[in-house]
């Protein structure tokens, strides 16, 4: 399926591994010239080279956490290719502080919010502009099913992720008129770096196997998973091409959840 993207030009945020790298693997495969951009240098370039044999693709070492970070992914992404970017897909997240609310110190919930929630901010307000004046652009913004289904030892990256969703629908409200589409997507437990760190941290806690405390997990956490078994990375990225393609021109404000039935209401 031609999904009428080709010769476009796409920012990926987090881009190093997990759903981040696919879904660059996957808007290369569609044609699109792609700009990687996480905070690990070394293992950024390792998966640009990887990439590079399916199309354009260029990287940049950016901490989007802070105000620096996205003025140099801005600059660079803004001279890496003829044309300037009319994609943006902002993954980059991270668990962040976790445990009792009471516990938590006001670190803890600034380190999830400048990361999980700001970053997608900076990227906006750096990559619209050119869009609203292309009169075309797609933006997808990474938020979970925490957002609507918290879990009460990661609060502050569910309030995050709930942040995610309000400015996913306030920017397309604002920008739709002017061709730039806005949505955000919500993972559930998808194998990555990320899940598999907390696996093994779990298994390590319990005593048990990695593949138990999967199992542990799901049977725990997660019932609503239908599938009972973590997500792919690439299952994800499926969803969020379709979102930055022509396919999707009548599609904005939505969150899309690919999450394996893990939210169990309608209204989530």
């Amino acid at each position: 399926m031609d999904l009428g993207i080709s010769g476009r030009v796409a920012v990926v945020t987090g881009a190093k591994s997990g759903m981040g790298r696919s879904t660059a693997e996957h808007l290369l495969r569609e044609g699109v010239h792609v700009v990687l951009t996480d905070k690990e240098g070394p293992e950024l370039q390792v998966t640009a080279s990887e990439l590079a044999a399916l199309g354009q693709v260029r990287a940049v070492e950016a901490d989007l956490s802070t105000a620096k970070g996205i003025e140099v992914l801005a600059a660079f992404a803004n001279m890496a290719f003829d044309d300037k970017p009319t994609i943006l897909v902002c993954a980059a997240g991270i668990t962040g502080a976790s445990g009792d609310f009471l516990e938590l110190t006001d670190e803890d919930w600034i380190e999830a919010l400048q990361t999980d929630l700001m970053a997608g901010v900076r990227a906006t307000r750096a990559f619209i502009p050119h869009m609203r004046t292309a009169g075309w652009g797609r933006v997808v913004l990474f938020s979970s099913e925490d957002a609507v289904q918290p879990y009460i030892e990661e609060l502050p990256y569910a309030a995050a992720k709930a942040g995610v969703l309000n400015l996913a629908k306030g920017l397309s409200k604002a920008y739709g008129p002017e061709g730039v589409l806005v949505n955000a997507v919500g993972p559930a437990f998808i194998a990555t770096p990320m899940t598999d760190a907390q696996m093994e941290k779990k298994a390590k806690e319990k005593g048990i196997s990695f593949d138990e405390a999967i199992k542990l997990t799901l049977d725990e956490e997660r019932p609503g998973i239908v599938a009972k078994r973590r997500g792919r990375a690439e299952e994800v990225a499926a969803a969020v091409t379709f979102l930055c393609s022509e396919h999707a021109s009548f599609i904005t404000g939505e969150f899309l959840r690919v999450d394996g039935g893990s939210v169990m209401t309608m209204g989530g």
